[in-house]
């Protein structure tokens, strides 16, 4: 609970707790549990934690779960990433395997991005497959799951999305899990508004994400715009907005089917101070949001391994999220 004058302190533990129901309920129904392998191929401590906490979680639903070491974290002799590609065509062919996930970074972001593209779509529960990726761009939100062994993506016949339920012969197309995990907590949180039709119940809030990798930032600031809000998407070099309502008169109501986007000439304080939610992914512990430059009521979620927002960060947000591990996990496990 809040102390007086402060701001909630939200655990993920009751958000993750409502997915953990609806995948013991949609595995109480399968003939068998499903199988998911990890490969693990560095001695990166917050991938092995990481690792960890996946068999954890795995272990107290019911999943299989298979951890494949191999290059530095199989032996210290080896480089990092050595056999990395060979483990992920392996549990391709293997059968026996529902789904696969990679623990990231290994090489950097060009390589790793290969790898990412390797992993089958019918095994990829990350979403980081260049399908996903086109689809969540495009807002294109189910799929024939027959496309996916096309090399091509998505073309524009994809039905249009009236609610959250795929039309018959179509699947939900998946979403990153860090990205998709946030949405839920900021769902949960009734950031999103349940009275605006669905696709543009975010509409109305400005939100600062701060990192656009293509795993967090960029696909986070694509999903919310796509979904009605204006978003600041903060790099090192520069800002952008990302919006699907188009810059024309105040007569004009119609927005963009997807979001678009623009620079911006706003500094990092300006677009605080605007923004009704504020995510910070920065991987360095020396990296902190001002809490003077906030909003006062504003929602904050760390997302970063480590914390970056100041430790008064309560005295101006209405809501904060330090961690959103144990959400993610439950993203990764629902696409298995």
């Amino acid at each position: 609970m809040a102390a007086e004058g402060k701001g909630v302190l939200l655990k993920a533990d009751p958000i993750a707790n409502t997915f953990r129901d609806e995948i013991k309920s949609a595995l109480s129904s399968s003939p068998r549990p499903p199988k998911l392998v990890g490969i693990l191929a560095t001695n990166s401590a917050p991938s092995k934690f990481y690792s960890e906490f996946t068999k954890k979680q795995c272990d107290a639903l019911g999943v299989e779960f298979v951890l494949r070491r191999v290059g530095a974290a199989a032996d210290e002799s080896l480089a990092p990433g050595e056999g990395v590609e060979e483990a992920i065509i392996e549990a391709n062919e293997d059968d026996s395997v529902d789904g696969i996930m990679v623990y990231y970074p290994i090489f950097g972001v060009q390589q790793d991005h290969y790898l990412q593209q390797i992993v089958s779509p019918f095994k990829d529960v990350e979403g980081l497959h260049f399908k996903f990726h086109y689809n969540l761009y495009h807002n294109i939100r189910f799929l024939n799951p027959k496309t996916l062994a096309s090399s091509l993506p998505a073309t524009s016949d994809a039905p249009a999305a009236v609610n959250d339920e795929p039309p018959a012969g179509y699947v939900k197309s998946i979403l990153p899990c860090t990205p998709l995990a946030i949405v839920k907590c900021l769902e949960y949180m009734c950031v999103y508004n349940k009275i605006l039709p669905y696709g543009d119940r975010a509409y109305g809030k400005t939100v600062t994400v701060i990192n656009r990798s293509e795993v967090v930032g960029r696909p986070l600031a694509a999903l919310l715009a796509n979904d009605g809000a204006r978003v600041f998407s903060v790099d090192i070099d520069s800002i952008q907005e990302y919006t699907k309502r188009p810059r024309q008169s105040a007569e004009e109501r119609k927005y963009h089917p997807r979001h678009v986007v623009h620079p911006t000439t706003l500094s990092l304080q300006e677009c605080l101070a605007l923004s009704d939610v504020v995510v910070s992914a920065v991987p360095s512990a020396e990296y902190k949001v001002k809490t003077a430059w906030l909003k006062d009521g504003c929602v904050c979620l760390n997302v970063a391994a480590d914390k970056n927002f100041e430790a008064d960060v309560r005295e101006k947000a209405s809501v904060y999220m330090p961690t959103i591990g144990k959400v993610t996990i439950m993203m990764l496990l629902r696409n298995l």
